[in-house]
């Protein structure tokens, strides 16, 4: 049983990484997806598709930091805590990445029939960006109350 109650704190330590690449992986393809489809459609501004198709991968950046954080001696002690903050923080940045990749597709797909709203359609990929960090600074936050930090 102390067996599995570690490796589950050793996968929470990786999986806000993990996930938060599968999260940047899946939102950069839909909103890539959409910028190709616009590219075949317009004649120019094909360097603000490819933009804000990226978008997503800001998901990746704070999954590693949070693994950084997280990563400490895995206890029984806390290894509930890792996993818990570990894993949640993942989930969280992994709906962040999904639908924000589809607010990008959405504003992606509005910029080429409307280019004057480029601007405009991107606020609900920002607002998504927004609960990601929410979600970012909660786990760091969080993080400092577990045992064991470096």
């Amino acid at each position: 049983m102390n067996e599995l109650v570690l490796a589950l704190g050793w996968s929470g330590i990786y999986s806000p990484m993990a996930i938060g690449t599968v999260a940047g992986a899946i939102g950069c393809s839909i909103a890539g997806q959409a910028g190709i489809g616009a590219m075949l459609e317009t004649e120019g501004g094909y360097g603000r598709y490819i933009g804000i198709s990226a978008f997503p991968s800001s998901f990746v950046i704070y999954g590693i930091v949070i693994m950084f954080t997280l990563n400490r001696e895995v206890t029984p002690e806390n290894a509930g805590g890792l996993f818990g903050v570990g894993f949640f923080a993942g989930i969280a940045l992994l709906y962040c990445g999904i639908w924000q990749g589809r607010a990008c597709a959405a504003a992606i797909n509005a910029a080429k029939e409307k280019p004057e709203i480029f601007g405009l359609s991107l606020a609900p990929a920002v607002i998504i960006e927004g609960f990601g960090v929410f979600a970012f600074v909660f786990a760091l936050v969080v993080s400092a109350g577990i045992p064991g930090a470096a």
